[in-house]
């Protein structure tokens, strides 16, 4: 199996369109520190402009971290594009190349076929969230250096900066995790077709649906709002919270996993009664 996962990852970084999210992840963050660098000041006045008049604040606020955290607050809701990109390729792609019986000639089974090619997927989506992790706070703090974080949710909270890096670690598994939902999804919907546009705008059309739903307060939507997983996206300020809310966090990683789960075993449920030898 790990041969296989190692084939499927050669064949999505073998074409160009599996670069696409690392450039543009690198692109839209130099952008932003390079924004941050000339416009931060404005930036952090926003932040603590409540409590200029109360308090007097000192040390290095507009850091690494800082940066860190509002990049990813705002790209982690743009990088399900960039995932479905791969991930809706995965089976749609060989089907397109009309790939499907020479991957049955050999000798492995429509599962280890199916498990490969979505860890693979899996495997591409949690190292586009590294990277934007590894960009964002290297080179925030190298054009920022390090300090406190202030983070404004329900409340203002300033975390000392010994206090921070295991909460980006943290943040970005479970950011990982809501991308890996996307990444399944999106598979799911490789195997019903033979063209890769198809499950990219399927997949982002029941995220923006979902995402609106979400939105609209009558009590039929809220009542649904816990079983979509748009509704977890987000969940990684749980980690930035002035208390860790552990049930929160144990719930998203369940509904999460929960997801992930079972868009894999559709897959394989349609794929094992795929005729892909006609």
């Amino acid at each position: 199996m790990k041969n296989l996962i190692g084939f499927e990852l050669y064949k999505i970084f073998r074409k160009w369109r599996s670069y696409i999210g690392f450039i543009a992840i690198t692109l839209l963050v130099l952008v932003v520190e390079t924004a941050m660098y000339f416009e931060g000041d404005k930036y952090l006045h926003f932040l603590t402009r409540s409590l200029q008049d109360t308090f007097f604040f000192t040390g290095n606020l507009l850091n690494g971290y800082l940066i860190a955290y509002y990049v990813l607050g705002a790209l982690v809701i743009h990088i399900p594009f960039l995932i479905t990109l791969v991930n809706g390729d995965l089976l749609a792609g060989e089907a397109t190349m009309g790939t499907y019986r020479m991957l049955l000639s050999r000798p492995v089974s429509r599962f280890q076929i199916i498990t490969s090619k979505f860890l693979a997927g899996q495997i591409y989506s949690f190292l586009l969230i590294i990277w934007l992790g590894v960009l964002s706070i290297g080179l925030g703090t190298l054009l920022f250096g390090s300090g406190e974080l202030i983070v404004v949710q329900d409340v203002i909270t300033v975390f000392s900066k010994d206090d921070v890096l295991w909460r980006f670690v943290s943040a970005y598994l479970l950011a990982s995790l809501s991308m890996g939902v996307v990444a399944g999804l999106a598979f799911l919907f490789s195997s019903l077709v033979e063209n890769a546009i198809g499950p990219i705008i399927s997949t982002m059309t029941i995220i923006i649906v979902f995402l609106i739903l979400s939105a609209i307060n009558i009590d039929f939507f809220r009542a649904l709002k816990p079983y979509l997983f748009t509704s977890y996206s987000m969940d990684w300020r749980l980690f930035f919270g002035s208390e860790i809310d552990a049930g929160e966090i144990w719930k998203s990683i369940g509904v999460l996993s929960l997801h992930i789960a079972v868009f894999y075993s559709v897959t394989l449920f349609i794929f094992k009664r795929k005729d892909i030898l006609s």
